[in-house]
């Protein structure tokens, strides 16, 4: 009349429960900033793998966008120690509207947060985009 529930049902639980933490803390939100007449958007790709990446979309309707990202931009980690991208792969500078992945060498151990600043001509502080990792 009753099933009988398998000994590992409660690892079976437990397994489950982990795999759905890791995968909400594999997506990390979309961040975006408005200034200048430029709206910056930045949406993390999962942190794992060979590269962490940033797709990342600029628009405007008043302005070239002539950013040159594997320069312009950088990955801070724990408030701290910086570190330049390693590529960008997107489109050219020109234009109202740019899209592309931004990317880094992936940060070891891991920290417990992160922001991507970019920093733009003519506007006197950089774009922060921040995230908790931990």
């Amino acid at each position: 009349m009753y099933a009988r529930l398998s000994p590992f049902f409660p690892l079976i639980i437990a397994a489950t429960f982990a795999a759905s933490g890791a995968a909400s803390a594999a997506n990390l939100p979309t961040r975006t900033t408005a200034a200048a007449a430029v709206t910056v958007t930045a949406t993390p790709r999962p942190l794992t793998g060979a590269t962490w990446e940033f797709e990342l979309s600029f628009n405007t309707h008043s302005t070239d966008l002539t950013d040159d990202l594997a320069k312009s931009a950088s990955l801070v980690v724990d408030g701290g120690k910086t570190y330049s991208p390693v590529a960008w792969q997107g489109d050219p500078p020109g234009g109202h509207h740019r899209s592309g992945v931004l990317q880094f060498k992936p940060i070891t151990p891991r920290p417990k947060s992160i922001e991507l600043r970019i920093s733009r001509g003519g506007e006197p502080q950089p774009r922060v985009f921040q995230w908790i990792l931990k």
